[in-house]
């Protein structure tokens, strides 16, 4: 396959960058859509075709096969972006080019199957668990049901795990590291789980269950699952956005959706200042407010600080790899720990644009709301939970880790 070598340089001005400006621009559509995508559970088809012809949905994908294969700066804007219109679809999005990377470790001839006719949006896990397969000739037979299908309504192909079962047994690799496989089913083999998706924040995500049913899987479409939850599988892919280990991309891609909520969420506090009349207070409107004036302050100040971390972290690891050299465990921890940083200075500061909003911060309908049921959704997902400070401790403590961080 003739395939192109990124530039090894990250972008001089991320937000130059024609699919950021795309991202730009989507996000008054995306506010217009907002209320049907938190009803339906899902986005509606004009949007879904709108996103996908500005390239969201084929971020990650090789140039080879049509994608954009873009640099970690610019994948993790675009969400930060479009999560400021719409969390649900920010969300979505970060998860569908996780999925693409994981799906690019493939034999040659699963991702031509997959790619070989453009880009396509995927959902579903890359965590371990979900199904179980017998060996038949060709491929195998999985039955399973799995979690957290993000974009599953507007998903072509669906990626989840399972393991082998031999007389009733999990099925050991020869070296002995574990017994579950990764998978890529096709959307039409699966069934969503109606009810499984009743939540306070990201309902427009439509993270439903979903199970599939003796389906035959073909070997080209079956990939080893290596590491817990994910190793760079897909390296084979000649351009640095696909020698960068896993950590640039697990755990920034949900920071970035968690600070462009915060983005949101501060906006939304100003949007409000400068009109409401607090009640019981003296005259002059929210802006007028010292306390207030304070919190936008500091919520800018603190978000933007996570938000730099972040940047600092991934562009050291791109300038490690692009040079030729190896990162070291030490990088990809702090790496690791940016990203849930990041997301707690996100979180931060949305909660002071939460309290100065007042009475009007609860009201369901109101955008500071939204937002904050959002951002605090996306706060409790496992990639950027608070056990990753102890884990970096034990990194530069020269204490093992563990397998989650290598």
């Amino acid at each position: 396959m003739d395939t192109i070598v990124s530039d090894a340089r990250l972008p001089a001005d991320i937000d130059a960058q024609p699919v950021v400006q795309a991202a730009k621009a989507i996000r008054p559509t995306l506010r217009r859509y907002k209320d049907e995508i938190e009803r339906e559970q899902r986005m509606p088809p004009a949007l879904a075709e709108e996103m996908r012809e500005a390239g969201f949905y084929r971020l990650l994908i090789p140039r080879a096969y049509g994608g954009l294969e873009s640099d970690p700066l610019t994948y993790l804007r675009v969400g930060e972006l479009l999560a400021e219109g719409c969390g649900s679809v920010g969300w979505n999005i970060a998860n569908n080019s996780i999925g693409q990377l994981v799906v690019l470790g493939l034999p040659q001839e699963g991702t031509d199957e997959i790619y070989g006719k453009g880009p396509v949006n995927l959902a579903g896990t890359a965590v371990q668990g979900g199904g179980k397969g017998v060996r038949v000739d060709g491929g195998y037979r999985v039955t399973g049901r799995w979690q957290f299908g993000s974009g599953i309504n507007e998903a072509v192909w669906l990626l989840g795990s399972f393991q082998i079962i031999e007389n009733g047994e999990p099925v050991e690799r020869p070296d002995g590291s574990g017994s579950y496989w990764r998978a890529v089913f096709r959307r039409s083999e699966a069934e969503i789980v109606p009810g499984t998706w009743e939540v306070s924040g990201l309902r427009g995500t439509g993270s439903f269950d979903w199970t599939v049913t003796d389906a035959f899987l073909p070997e080209r479409r079956v990939m080893v699952h290596a590491g817990a939850p994910l190793d760079n599988q897909w390296n084979r892919w000649p351009s640095t956005t696909y020698q960068l280990p896993a950590q640039c991309w697990v755990g920034p891609h949900h920071s970035s959706v968690i600070t462009g909520l915060a983005r949101a969420g501060i906006d939304a506090l100003i949007e409000l200042a400068g009109g409401k009349q607090p009640r019981g207070r003296p005259a002059g409107l929210l802006c007028d407010n010292p306390q207030v004036q304070d919190a936008v302050g500091r919520a800018d100040a603190i978000l933007n600080a996570g938000r730099a971390y972040r940047t600092a972290m991934i562009t050291e690891l791109w300038n490690t790899v692009a040079a030729g050299d190896e990162t070291t465990l030490e990088q990809r921890a702090r790496c690791r720990l940016a990203a849930t940083y990041a997301a707690d200075s996100a979180r931060e500061a949305m909660d002071l644009m939460y309290r100065a909003g007042g009475s009007t911060s609860f009201k369901r309908e109101s955008r500071l709301a939204e937002c904050w049921r959002d951002l605090h959704t996306v706060g409790q997902t496992v990639t950027l939970a608070p056990e990753w400070y102890p884990i970096g401790g034990r990194v530069y403590l020269g204490v093992d880790p563990g397998s989650r961080m290598r």
